[in-house]
């Protein structure tokens, strides 16, 4: 097992000044599953004055114990490495930071305050491991097991329910054709007892683990368990309403399954988090928007009210503006017809109007996840493969003011006006005719249109643009309700 070099100086350093000093948690486990660490934790019977008098460039700012070590590395992630002094913790009233903590001179001390027993290992210089609580073995048998009592585990940090989720989708068994991680009965019993202790920890906490999960190779795994659990209730509850919900003829899952399903395909295909999340959402509002039983049922608007949906969801759970715009978005317009026989060029100019270039590939990699989570998907993706064609057909048509041979300076003075909304509201009708027929994007054409147009008063004109594009969207809408009986 190798330790880096910047790793081994601060051990070795604590070493010649008298102390024990061990690689400890996570990196350890990584190192045995044959993984790279990404993060290294340095433990040592030192206390926090001591270490900073060992390395003077290092800062120590919080009442745990722990020492910030500040090195030159070549990688970011060595160059500030936290060591921390054996600890014993108080009880934890916020279930998130102990209310105190004593130092101890105790390595398994130490060891025995970790979540999991395959956390709770510590690895010295020379290669030796400390496993008090058979974190090997566990490992070995792609367990996850609380060290102790589970329940108090928990107690001191709900966060770990999450965790254990995570782990168990997020590790892979060495040198073992077991897929995943499995959760110990008791420490399963122990989180689906105390599921709700997850409401006291923070949302940004919350999220974090969840995006972890998300992005896991075996994300859907991931959301099957939350479920199991009881923990999903406590992250996206709106999930839970499409449990055994029923679709249409369209679908042979309910609607959670299908969110799930959709969610494991974008995984394996190794979409962008924005997919995924779209994929696990899309549909999240079909519980509210279902009219009727069986095979004719139909869930008109669904997507709209989706889109509000994830919006909630998402700001609950502390996202980023950018990424609650772009899955919003997603959902907003993942109902876009795509059929051979249906869909036009102007229909796909529409579309990247509405919907932006930048965000045509995330949308149908959506359709796909979508598409594969039906379990009925027939011969689709030649129609993807179709459509995407089209995409690429017309990407370079004017689907937006900006790319008219035209601009409202032309206008002005071709029309001796001055500038003013009708200048706005003319340049939107031209878009709208110019999008169903590219040809006419010509500087000659559109001004001698933009002349026509100027007899025109402004309600009148804003009403030709809006009338223009809302019939069009009504046409496809009817082709998508015809056919997908959304």
């Amino acid at each position: 097992m190798t330790i880096p070099q910047e790793v081994k100086n601060i051990l070795t350093k604590l070493q010649e000044a008298g102390f024990e000093a061990y690689a400890v948690g996570g990196c350890v486990r990584d190192l045995i599953l044959n993984k790279i660490p990404k993060d290294w934790d340095i433990c040592t019977n030192a206390l926090p004055e001591q270490i900073q008098e060992i390395f003077p460039d290092s800062f120590y700012e919080n009442k745990f114990g722990t020492v910030t070590v500040k090195q030159l590395s070549a990688e970011e992630y060595l160059e500030q490495i936290e060591v921390t002094t054996y600890r014993v913790d108080d009880v934890y009233t916020d279930k998130r930071h102990p209310d105190a903590v004593r130092f101890t001179p105790n390595l398994q001390e130490d060891l025995a305050r970790r979540d999991f027993t395959i956390n709770a290992m510590a690895l010295d210089l020379a290669g030796k491991i400390t496993d008090p609580f058979g974190g090997q073995e566990d490992l070995a048998k792609g367990i996850i097991r609380a060290v102790g009592e589970p329940e108090k585990r928990f107690n001191e940090d709900a966060l770990r329910m999450l965790r254990a989720v995570r782990f168990s989708v997020e590790l892979v068994p060495r040198d073992s054709v077991k897929q995943g991680f499995s959760i110990e009965d008791k420490t399963k019993k122990a989180i689906k007892n105390n599921a709700a202790w997850l409401q006291a920890i923070a949302k940004e906490r919350i999220r974090d683990e969840f995006v972890k999960i998300m992005m896991s190779e075996r994300a859907s795994d991931g959301i099957l368990l939350l479920h199991e659990l009881g923990l999903l209730e406590f992250v996206i509850p709106e999930l839970e309403k499409g449990f055994g919900v029923a679709q249409n003829k369209h679908h042979i899952y309910t609607i959670f399954e299908h969110g799930v399903f959709s969610l494991k395909f974008a995984a394996q295909k190794k979409f962008n988090l924005i997919v995924r999340l779209a994929a696990l959402l899309h549909d999240v509002a079909k519980p509210q928007a279902k009219r009727g039983e069986g095979e004719s049922a139909t869930f008109y608007n669904h997507d709209i009210m989706g889109a509000r949906a994830a919006v909630r969801i998402l700001e609950r759970l502390r996202f980023d503006n950018e990424t609650i715009e772009k899955v919003a978005h997603l959902i907003r317009h993942h109902m876009f017809v795509y059929d051979v026989g249906a869909v036009t060029e102007a229909g796909v100019r529409r579309l990247l109007a509405r919907v932006g270039p930048a965000n045509m590939e995330d949308l149908i990699s959506l359709r796909v996840a979508d598409r594969l989570g039906s379990g009925v998907p027939k011969a689709q993706p030649y129609r993807l493969r179709h459509f995407q064609y089209m995409v690429d057909k017309v990407q370079h048509d004017p689907i937006s003011a900006k790319m008219l041979k035209v601009n409202g300076h032309n206008l002005m003075d071709e029309l001796k006006i001055k500038p003013g909304p009708k200048i706005g509201a003319i340049l939107d009708v031209l878009l709208a005719e110019v999008i169903e027929e590219p040809q006419k994007n010509d500087k000659d054409i559109l001004l001698a249109r933009a002349k026509e147009l100027d007899k025109v008063d402004l309600t009148q004109l804003r009403q030709m643009a809006k009338t223009r594009i809302e019939e069009e969207k009504e046409e496809e809408d009817k082709v998508i309700k015809g056919r997908y009986w959304v």
